[in-house]
């Protein structure tokens, strides 16, 4: 795989994936991490949970979400998720977001399935305060990561009405990199595009809670490393993503302190992870703090970002055909995987000889 001058092969040493240069003057190895983000598309157990509408997901609900499917789509999830990054690194991702779940129980039925097992993912969950009972939570490979702390940062609306009323929170988890580096994750499920133009707000004012805790790291420490990922349900050039939290396109337009969005030159170029009307948009996201652009720093930096997009996760014929293959369609379980694809990135650190 040729990267700029590089010609990068794989490797495995102390528990992680190598890239090594193969360069006439100098040979230099490096460490591999994979930070993803899958939206699960409603990732339900098939328990009744009072105070939350989950009517659809019950086996006598109107999608008879029943035993057979909720084990069908773990075991088609599971799959998903233990290919992503292996190209690059046998144990793919070390810390993963995911949005669209019910509860901390369906990730542990998740990580234990036969493809993921091995791996011993530990879980970052919090029950979050939407009313229909979504979350989002983070897995996390032990070998290439350890979690300090996390928080959540509440995403409270108001109604027509004036009432207060929640959107699914953002998920704030600190913790060490490969032994190295402290990172802050960040997983985002903004509020839906339900209402059309109404609704913009909605996303900038959820945009502006994460950028506000972001400001205060970035201000106490501008190389400070931030991972920002989600269902953002805008696309990189919008202005939740654009203009609140200022996320910039290119590298050579990103200041100390600032965000880059490497998911702006795919969503220009006409990729995404989900279909509208026959149409991509981009809204599964990864972004990064200035703190991974410096090449030359002895802790991680950032190499890519990628789009999953394989043959099996696309529907193959019909009326949506080329679109993602997601788990129903009109009410009927369909046997897919989501109705978005997956997003994941690397990152390398230079092994000192």
């Amino acid at each position: 795989m040729q990267i700029k001058s590089l010609f990068l092969f794989l490797l495995s040493f102390a528990g992680f994936s190598l890239c090594s240069t193969n360069d006439s003057k100098a040979q230099v190895d490096y460490r591999v991490a994979c930070i993803g983000f899958y939206n699960l598309e409603n990732l339900f157990d098939t328990l009744d949970t009072p105070d939350k509408d989950d009517a659809e997901f019950l086996p006598n609900g109107s999608n008879k979400y029943n035993s057979y499917v909720y084990i069908d789509k773990l075991k088609n999830l599971s799959r998903v998720i233990s290919e992503l990054g292996t190209e690059m690194t046998p144990d793919g991702v070390a810390i993963l977001g995911v949005a669209e779940i019910e509860n901390r129980a369906v990730l542990e039925d998740l990580v234990v399935q036969a493809p993921l097992k091995n791996r011993n993912y530990k879980i970052v969950h919090e029950e979050g305060w939407d009313s229909r009972g979504v979350d989002v939570g983070l897995l996390y490979n032990p070998k290439y990561f350890r979690e300090l702390k996390h928080d959540v940062i509440h995403v409270d609306l108001k109604s027509d009405e004036g009432n207060t009323y929640y959107s699914r929170d953002i998920l704030w988890v600190t913790g060490i990199l490969g032994g190295t580096d402290t990172l802050h994750v960040f997983v985002n499920h903004w509020p839906s595009r339900r209402g059309g133009t109404s609704s913009i707000p909605k996303r900038n004012y959820a945009a502006s809670l994460c950028k506000k805790v972001v400001d205060s790291l970035t201000a106490v420490n501008p190389n400070v490393k931030i991972f920002i990922t989600g269902d953002l349900n805008d696309d990189p050039v919008s202005p939740s993503v654009k203009d609140v939290l200022n996320a910039r396109g290119k590298e050579k337009d990103v200041k100390p302190g600032g965000l880059f969005n490497p998911m702006w030159t795919k969503y220009k170029s006409g990729d995404g992870t989900l279909t509208y009307n026959d149409a991509w948009n981009l809204f599964d996201q990864t972004i990064i703090s200035s703190g991974f652009l410096n090449k030359e720093q002895d802790g991680y930096f950032f190499h890519k970002a990628e789009v999953y997009k394989r043959a099996y996760l696309l529907n193959r014929e019909g009326r949506f055909k080329g679109s993602p293959f997601r788990c129903y369609s009109f009410g009927t379980y369909i046997g897919g995987f989501s109705d978005h694809l997956p997003v994941y990135s690397y990152f390398l650190q230079k092994i000192k000889k």
